[in-house]
């Protein structure tokens, strides 16, 4: 049965994101929450970004700055592949079954990874469209960004042009150089034109990968965490390496392999792949 209404469907592809409250259980909020307290604990050890993912780079990267008095830790990589409850929020949860509703019967995953802005981290997403770092033969992905803490207008929402979806891609590159943002002409004119995504802890947004989006500092004293899991449909190939590799790509989490590939004509610039993470190309540490 589906979860989603009509409308709310209409609104999806009208304006290319649509936010929902109760994606996951308040059990599996609550383990959510265990797991990445553990992680941000355990990152006060360190003073660099640490573990490995399955391609070598770390799974856990910190901001510039972080201390144990004051822990940046802003993303892991592939957190299902080292958590039961994340790998379950991910598969088993009213949040996989709204995918569904708007891009299945057929739907796998892409990829996994938190992005978290810890009160005081100063982490930041410039203006970009996910469609370029993960380009698909065609344009049924979705990204799904679960709210493991309530996102207020303070605490650097997601911020997103309603109907950009439906635009051109714009280039990540500038100068030569792989930027994973926009110009700053290009971000003026999206912020002018933004909505943000708020919501409490548990509810999710979805946002079709085409959509140009970013999001300020957190300015609040408490944390903002985004459980981000990108969903294709079942027909959808990747055209380039996923930049957050993971043991489950490919992973059916409802239907099953429809043994097809759909193709969209299109035309979308090679992304780089990140030698850290996808933070570390934006603020050019990567290039530093």
């Amino acid at each position: 049965m589906p979860v989603l209404s009509q409308d709310q469907i209409d609104q999806f592809w009208r304006d290319g994101v649509l936010t929902i409250e109760n994606a996951v259980t308040p059990e599996q909020l609550a383990a959510l929450r265990r797991d990445f307290d553990g992680w941000v604990e355990q990152s006060k050890a360190h003073d660099a970004p640490y573990g490995e993912a399955i391609d070598g780079r770390p799974r856990f990267d910190i901001q510039p700055g972080h201390c144990a008095e004051a822990p940046a830790l802003r993303r892991v990589q592939a957190p299902t592949e080292v958590s039961r409850a994340y790998y379950e929020a991910m598969a088993d949860s009213r949040m996989a079954d709204m995918v569904a509703d708007l891009i299945g019967p057929d739907v796998k995953l892409h990829h996994t990874k938190i992005n978290s802005k810890l009160p005081g981290s100063a982490t930041e997403v410039k203006w970009h469209q996910d469609f370029p770092f993960t380009p698909h033969s065609n344009s049924d992905v979705i990204t799904a960004l679960l709210m493991i803490d309530e996102v207020t207008p303070e605490n650097g929402p997601l911020e997103v042009e309603p109907g950009s979806h439906k635009g051109p891609l714009h280039s990540l590159w500038h100068g030569g150089v792989f930027t994973g943002a926009v110009n700053g002409e290009l971000e003026q004119q999206m912020k002018a034109q933004a909505v943000s995504c708020y919501g409490p802890a548990g509810s999710v947004c979805l946002m079709h990968t085409k959509v140009a989006h970013g999001s300020a500092p957190n300015l609040s004293d408490g944390p903002r965490t985004l459980f981000i899991c990108v969903y294709s449909a079942g027909d959808a190939m990747p055209c380039t390496p996923n930049p957050v590799p993971t043991t489950h790509q490919g992973l059916f989490v409802r239907g099953s392999d429809p043994r097809r590939v759909r193709g969209e004509a299109y035309e979308v610039e090679t992304p780089q792949f990140p030698k850290t993470s996808f933070f570390a190309q934006q603020s050019a540490e990567e290039r530093a």
